[in-house]
């Protein structure tokens, strides 16, 4: 049986610490002490696996970072990480950025996120039919999905990503809310299995997505929006089997989520939760009853993904 859940006031204490000092240099852990295993766009280095797409095979113990700046496009990749002790960081950090058809084989050993990212010149970068859905070593806090930098000023279309099995959330977009930062939009994405949130905004929209808890892994929030808000979740499943909340308005203050068209699990003491003055607000034809599913178009292999679904 898994662990109870934490409650928001013991994880928004960690996270305040946590994000409040967080830059894009500390959450790399500093660039410049792994410059060795540092890898441009331009120059990656990789054995061609087929047409396709390109493989990057890292070897037991590296951490390699591969950056992507201002109007790059980072695709076709398939990063094999499946090495003891090898880890792939991606930086995406700029203006109008892309990273398209990305596949990462093998857990995250460590505990950075996959995916360090920010739209920081005011415009619209997009992730898209990415997969990470082998997940991370199992310990506390160890792997995070896609985390978005505090720097985030933007938007960011996050469109057809496959996580699962994080130690910390999937999708961890929430730190530009504090800062009075950007927009993220998540469409078509699964998440499965992630400890502390499965889709973790402060203001933009969840839709055409599914959230699932099960016996797998670890168990955590479907939807968790924070300050100030609003998110949109619609056309969404949010499966938590009765492991942990389906949706959390509020964290260090308060959020609304607007609900639309939904199927969400209320076998966790209701399924809501509206810590600090949140609100959860139904429209539409909302129901409790979700599936697990993989969306449409959303890879379900790093090949698959690496492909561009070919």
């Amino acid at each position: 049986m898994s662990k109870p859940p934490r409650t928001v006031e013991d994880e928004t204490a960690f996270d305040r610490a946590r994000t409040g000092g967080l830059t894009r240099r500390s959450y790399v852990r500093s660039l410049t002490a792994v410059a060795a295993a540092t890898t441009s766009v331009a120059g990656i280095g990789t054995v061609s696996a087929d047409d396709d797409y390109e493989l990057v095979e890292l070897e037991a113990g590296e951490r390699r970072v591969v950056e992507v700046g201002d109007g790059e496009t980072l695709e076709n990749k398939l990063y094999d990480q499946s090495a003891d002790g090898a880890q792939t960081v991606i930086t995406a950090y700029g203006s109008e950025w892309t990273v398209r058809n990305v596949g990462v084989r093998g857990e995250n050993s460590g505990d950075d996120a996959q995916f360090g990212v920010a739209d920081t010149g005011n415009a619209t970068s997009t992730i898209e039919n990415v997969y990470l859905g082998d997940g991370a070593i199992d310990r506390h806090r160890a792997g995070l999905g896609i985390w978005v930098s505090p720097d985030h000023n933007g938007h960011i279309d996050i469109e057809r990503v496959n996580i699962q099995e994080m130690g910390d959330n999937s999708f961890y977009c929430s730190a530009p809310g504090s800062a009075g930062g950007g927009t993220v939009d998540i469409d078509r994405c699964y998440s499965a299995n992630s400890w502390v949130a499965h889709f973790r905004l402060a203001e933009g929209s969840v839709t055409n997505s599914v959230a699932v808890n099960d016996e797998n892994h670890q168990d955590g929030r479907g939807v968790w929006a924070w300050p100030s808000g609003p998110v949109e979740v619609r056309d969404c499943h949010i499966a938590m089997n009765g492991r942990h909340y389906s949706l959390v308005a509020g964290a260090d203050g308060p959020s609304r989520i607007d609900v639309y068209d939904t199927e969400y699990d209320t076998t966790y003491n209701g399924g809501l939760n509206e810590p600090h003055g949140g609100s959860v607000e139904f429209h539409g034809d909302n129901g409790t009853d979700p599936e697990d599913f993989v969306p449409e178009g959303c890879p379900t292999s790093p090949e698959g993904a690496a492909t561009g679904g070919a």
